[in-house]
């Protein structure tokens, strides 16, 4: 990872035309603007992690849930 200091207003490249300025720094909050191509994605990690982990929730039924399935299975044949 790519550690730089940066000071209100200043910005940083980020390829041909990806631009992220410091646009604020008020105490541990720093407000960043980031100027990029529709094309690109930008995301917030927290956002992404926290749907990564609902969609791996989701995907992983409690065990209750899986009996109850396989009861409803066996019966239904």
């Amino acid at each position: 990872m790519l550690v730089l200091s940066r000071k209100a207003g200043e910005s940083v490249l980020v390829g041909d035309d990806v631009v992220i300025t410091i646009l604020e720094v008020r105490g541990d909050v720093v407000r960043v603007g980031i100027d990029a191509p529709r094309s690109v994605a930008v995301q917030r990690a927290e956002l992404i992690a926290q749907l990564e982990s609902s969609n791996r929730e989701a995907a992983s039924p409690s065990e209750a849930a899986v009996a109850s399935l396989a009861k409803a299975l066996r019966t239904s044949r």
